[in-house]
C-alpha cells in the first residue's frame, strides 16, 4: 500500500484507535485515558500538516474499496478535504485539553471521551470522502457519535435535547440519503470533482436534478442549521461546554455547511447551479437565516443560547457565499468555514470557563466578570468583535469578501444590506455583553471554584480560549501571508472555477 493509500486511513485511526481504547478503560485510569487523547490529537496533527504540503504539491490521495459492483468506499484528498481536516484536527487539539480540564471531577469521563474521539474520526472522515456514498455513511456516524455527548449529562433536559437533536439529524440524515440514491440511480456512481461532474454528463432531466438538489440540500440543512431547520441547535445547548465547542465550530454544524459546499461545487458545479436555478434560492434562504438568527439571539438571556443562535446566522454566511456565482464570494465563503469555527470555538471556551468556574449562564448575570476573569473575556471580546466584522479579525476577511462577491456578481442590491443588517444585529448583541463584563461594577457570583493557585480558572480552561482568539487576531492580520486559511482558499476557487 503506497503512502498515498496510507495516509488516509492513519489520519482516520489516529482518533479511531484511542477512543476504542478509551472505551475499554476505567474511571480512575485518568492519566491513560488522557495520554490517550493526547497522543491522538498530535499524531492525527502531524499526520495533516504532511497531508497539507503533499495537496499543495498535487499529490494524490486516495483509498479505495468496492463493496459491490458500481459501489465503492472512497477516501480521497483534495485542497477542500484539507481545508475542514486541518480545521477540525488543529481544533480538536485544542479541545482535548480543555474538554480534560472541564471534566475533571465529572462521571462517565472514559464513555464521553470515548464518543469524542468516533465524533473527530466521523467528521474527519467525513472531509476526506471522496464521493456521495462515502459522505452520507460518515454523515450519519457523526449523528451516532454526537448524540451521547449531547445527553452527557443525564439530566432530563439532557436526555430531551439529545432527543430532538437525533430525530432532527436522522430525519435530514434520511433526505440526504434519498437525493444520494436518486442521483445514482440517474448519473451513475458520481465521485467528487472541482468544478462539478453533472453538468458534463447528457441527458440528465433538469427537473429531476432540481429535486434532487432541494434533497441533498433539505438534509444537509439540518445539520447545517438553516431556516426551519435550525430548532435542535439551541436544544441542544445543554450538552457540557466541550460538546457545544464541537457541534458549533468543528463537527456538526461545520458539517453541514462542508456539505453544502461540497454539492454545489464537486456535484452540480457552480456555473451548472445557477444554469439550473437552483443558487438564487438557496441565497435567498441563507439571507434569511442570516437576518433570522441574529434577531433571536436579541432576545436570548442565556450565553449558550444567544451564541447558539449567533451560530444559526454565521454559519449561513458558508451558504450565502456558495449561492452567488464568482470565485470571489466563493472565498468569502469557503473562508468562513475556518474563520467562524475558530471564533465561536473562543466564545464557547469562555462561555464554560464562567459557567464552570463561577457558575454564570446568563447575560445578565455577567457584570464584571472581566475584572475576576480577564483572560477568558478578552478572548471573548476579540471573538465577538471578530463575529460583528471589525477588522483586524478574521471575521471581517469574510465579510469583506462576500461583499465584494456580491458586487462581482451583480448580487450586491440584496446581499450588500444582509451583510450590513448582519452586522449591525451581531454588534447589537455581542457589545451589551463586552459592557456588561468590562464597565458594570462587579457582582457576587453563585459560586467560586477552588483554584489552588493564582489565576481566573484552571490552566486547561484558561489557554485554549486565549490560543483560539490569538488564532482568530493572526488569520485576520496576516490574510494574506503563505498557507493562511485565505491563500488556500484562494487555491480552492481556482481549481473549482478551473481558472
Amino acid at each position: 500500500m503506497s503512502m498515498g493509500e496510507l495516509l488516509p486511513l492513519m489520519i482516520l485511526c489516529s482518533s479511531l484507535i484511542p477512543g476504542l481504547i478509551i472505551f475499554a478503560l476505567s474511571e480512575e485510569q485518568h492519566r491513560l485515558r488522557s495520554g490517550l487523547n493526547m497522543v491522538g490529537a498530535v499524531a492525527k496533527l502531524l499526520l495533516v500538516a504532511g497531508l497539507i504540503w503533499g495537496v499543495y504539491q498535487e499529490q494524490v490521495f486516495e483509498a479505495r474499496w468496492t463493496l459491490a459492483p458500481g459501489l465503492d468506499f472512497v477516501l480521497h484528498v483534495d485542497a477542500l478535504s484539507v481545508l475542514f481536516v486541518s480545521l477540525s484536527t488543529l481544533l480538536w487539539l485544542v479541545t482535548t485539553v480543555y474538554a480534560i480540564g472541564y471534566l475533571e471531577d465529572s462521571p462517565d469521563r472514559s464513555r464521553f471521551f470515548g464518543f469524542f474521539s468516533l465524533c473527530v474520526t466521523a467528521t474527519v472522515g467525513l472531509a476526506m470522502a471522496g464521493n456521495l456514498f462515502t459522505f452520507v455513511v460518515f454523515y450519519e456516524a457523526l449523528t451516532l457519535a454526537t448524540y451521547p455527548l449531547v445527553a452527557h449529562k443525564g439530566t432530563p433536559e439532557a436526555v430531551r435535547g439529545a432527543r430532538i437533536y437525533l430525530g432532527y439529524t436522522l430525519a435530514g440524515g434520511l433526505l440526504l440519503l434519498i437525493g444520494a440514491v436518486w442521483l445514482r440511480t440517474l448519473a451513475g456512481p458520481l465521485e467528487f470533482s472541482e468544478g462539478g461532474i453533472l453538468g458534463d454528463i447528457p441527458g440528465l432531466d433538469p427537473d429531476n436534478l432540481r429535486w434532487i438538489f432541494l434533497l441533498l440540500m433539505a438534509g444537509l440543512g439540518v445539520k447545517a442549521a438553516l431556516f426551519p431547520l435550525h430548532g435542535w441547535l439551541p436544544r441542544a445547548m445543554v450538552a457540557p461546554a466541550p460538546v457545544s465547542a464541537l457541534l458549533h465550530a468543528v463537527a456538526v454544524v461545520k458539517a453541514g455547511a462542508f456539505g453544502i459546499v461540497r454539492v454545489v461545487y464537486d456535484v452540480y458545479g457552480v456555473e451548472f447551479s445557477a444554469h439550473l436555478g437552483v443558487l438564487v434560492p438557496l441565497g435567498m434562504l441563507a439571507a434569511f437565516t442570516i437576518v433570522y438568527g441574529s434577531v433571536r439571539a436579541l432576545s436570548q438571556d442565556h450565553l449558550k443560547k444567544r451564541l447558539a443562535y449567533s451560530t444559526v446566522s454565521q454559519v449561513s454566511y458558508i451558504a450565502l457565499g456558495a449561492s452567488i456565482l464568482g470565485p470571489l464570494a466563493t472565498i468569502g465563503g469557503v473562508v468562513h468555514l475556518v474563520h467562524q469555527g475558530i471564533m465561536k470555538i473562543t466564545l464557547f471556551f469562555a462561555a464554560g470557563n464562567y459557567a464552570e468556574t463561577l457558575g454564570v449562564h446568563r447575560v445578565s448575570e455577567m457584570d464584571g466578570i472581566g475584572r475576576r476573569m480577564p483572560a477568558t473575556t478578552l478572548a471573548f471580546t476579540v471573538a465577538a468583535l471578530g463575529m460583528i466584522g471589525l477588522p483586524p479579525v478574521a471575521g471581517f476577511i469574510s465579510k469583506w469578501y462576500l461583499g465584494l462577491g456580491a458586487l462581482e456578481a451583480s448580487q450586491g442590491i440584496w446581499v450588500i444590506p444582509v451583510l450590513v443588517a448582519s452586522s449591525l444585529l451581531n454588534a447589537a448583541y455581542f457589545l451589551p455583553i463586552l459592557y456588561r463584563a468590562w464597565f458594570m461594577p462587579q457582582r457576587d457570583w453563585p459560586r467560586q471554584m477552588h483554584i489552588g493557585y493564582r489565576g481566573e480558572t484552571l490552566p486547561s480552561l484558561q489557554w485554549p480560549p486565549v490560543i483560539t482568539a490569538t488564532l482568530a487576531l493572526l488569520v485576520g492580520g496576516l490574510a494574506a501571508a503563505p498557507f493562511s486559511p485565505l491563500e488556500w482558499v484562494e487555491l480552492i476557487a481556482l481549481r473549482e472555477y478551473r481558472l
